[in-house]
């Protein structure tokens, strides 16, 4: 079973799932998957393209939004908040849910930035990466 960390009641983030979790996820009544992770970063890692055809199998949405810290937190960051804020639940993954709950933290207006950090530095994660988006 993939590890999923809650970051909110719609949003969950994890490492990368296997192909054969992806229909648990849907199961599990995720609607949308969000790639945080660029293709090639870990030998053996199923392609964006293999996680998509996945995710339309198992009736998921699949969004590509592949980022690493050169280019964080990519070119869309209000069209990912959209994602990640709309309905439906969401799993983001990337190698280990770091760069996904930084995505998240960056995305919030910045009056909710804070509270979205605690959230998610009272669950582990180094935010060096959102820190930079101010």
């Amino acid at each position: 079973m993939l590890q999923r960390i809650k970051l909110t009641d719609s949003l969950s983030v994890s490492g990368q799932p296997e192909l054969a979790d992806i229909t648990e996820l849907a199961e599990l009544g995720f609607t949308v998957v969000v790639c945080n992770r660029p293709d090639g970063e870990s030998q053996g890692q199923a392609s964006m393209e293999q996680m998509k055809n996945a995710a339309i199998s198992a009736g998921l949405s699949f969004i590509s939004y592949p980022v690493n810290p050169m280019n964080f937190p990519g070119d869309d960051l209000k069209g990912l908040a959209q994602v990640f804020d709309g309905e439906g639940k969401v799993l983001a993954y990337c190698r280990t849910g770091t760069r996904c709950a930084n995505l998240w933290v960056a995305s919030r207006p910045t009056a909710e930035r804070p509270a979205a950090a605690e959230v998610a530095r009272s669950l582990g994660f180094d935010l060096s990466l959102a820190a930079r988006c101010g």
